[in-house]
């Protein structure tokens, strides 16, 4: 039995944007529910939680998005400087540009809980800062 590459990719791309969107929404509102607690074992744990999703599902998926979207182009006979895909290719940039810094705010923020749970001082306003930003 021989599966179309085409239909394989397609499948791969779906699933591919399907981890992406899933992960982000559900990291964002743990975030958002575990910071409105004010507990910082809460704020700790959740944001270790998201900063590991972000590494075993949301780049995986990231770099599988774009790869599976090249190969349909490639299957389907597009040419890759089409208008429509540059302007994929740039919103994608415009996704990348805006995850990897909200990553190094969930790291920072991980890294504040936890400082914060060792000395046994409240959660810093440095780090609600940077849940605002």
């Amino acid at each position: 039995m021989s599966v179309d590459p085409y239909l394989l990719a397609k499948w791969l791309h779906i699933l591919s944007s399907t981890v992406l969107f899933g992960t982000g929404i559900g990291t964002a509102f743990q975030m958002v529910w575990a910071m409105r607690t004010g507990r910082l074992e809460t704020i700790h744990s959740v944001a270790s939680g998201v900063v590991v999703a972000d590494w075993l599902f949301t780049l995986p998926a990231g770099i599988v998005q774009p790869l599976t979207g090249l190969w349909l182009v490639h299957l389907a006979g597009y040419g890759a400087g089409e208008p429509w895909l540059v302007a994929t290719y740039g919103l994608y940039l415009v996704a990348l540009a805006a995850w990897v810094p909200v990553v190094r705010l969930q790291i920072r923020i991980r890294d504040m809980a936890g400082e914060a749970l060792v000395r046994e001082e409240p959660l810093p306003g440095a780090a609600r800062r940077a849940f605002r930003v």
